[in-house]
């Protein structure tokens, strides 16, 4: 017997719909053909109705920021990209998206780290998921906001970790 089918989430069709719109935007998509993918995207009922409108567009590739040692540090006012991937052998990472431009409902994050302390600072609205996540030597410390507030964005953090050790916090303001 199979389970339930799984819902479509706002999220994931917001997602959908912009990446149709900068398709087009980019030139990969006709108005027509994009019309008609937006029909699809809308009226899906299940995650996998959103695989054939989206099945021939140019995978997102990933704001990369890379180091060898020392620190990485985002903070202020900088705009976050959808997908961002984080490498870096030796050093530290610090990103702070509290008072960060963020314009898009889901933020991908993948951390490539060898040793060394990663520290994420999310909106106080942000919903944090880590389960693609793989650490070596200790698991992430995170607290889960026992009341989050609709409306904020979606903070997926994947990739892996070897010795260092990833702190998730949200924005106290």
């Amino acid at each position: 017997m199979k389970g339930p089918l799984s819902v479509i989430s706002e999220d994931d069709r917001e997602a959908a719909v912009r990446r149709l719109q900068e398709a087009y935007a980019e030139g990969h998509l006709s108005y027509e053909e994009m019309d008609e993918r937006l029909h699809q995207v809308l009226t899906a009922q299940n995650p996998s109705d959103l695989v054939p409108p989206l099945a021939s567009l140019p995978a997102e590739s990933p704001a990369t920021i890379a180091a060898v040692g020392g620190l990485i540090q985002r903070r202020g006012a900088w705009r976050v990209p959808r997908v961002l991937k984080v490498e870096s052998a030796l050093g530290r990472v610090r990103l702070d998206l509290s008072r960060a431009v963020v314009e898009h409902p889901v933020i991908d994050i993948e951390l490539q780290l060898g040793t060394g302390r990663a520290t994420i600072t999310v909106p106080r609205d942000a919903i944090v998921e880590m389960d693609d996540l793989r650490t070596g030597w200790k698991g992430p410390l995170y607290r889960i906001r026992r009341r989050p507030r609709p409306g904020g964005p979606r903070i997926r953090i994947s990739g892996t970790m070897g010795l260092g050790r990833l702190k998730v916090r949200h924005a106290r303001r």
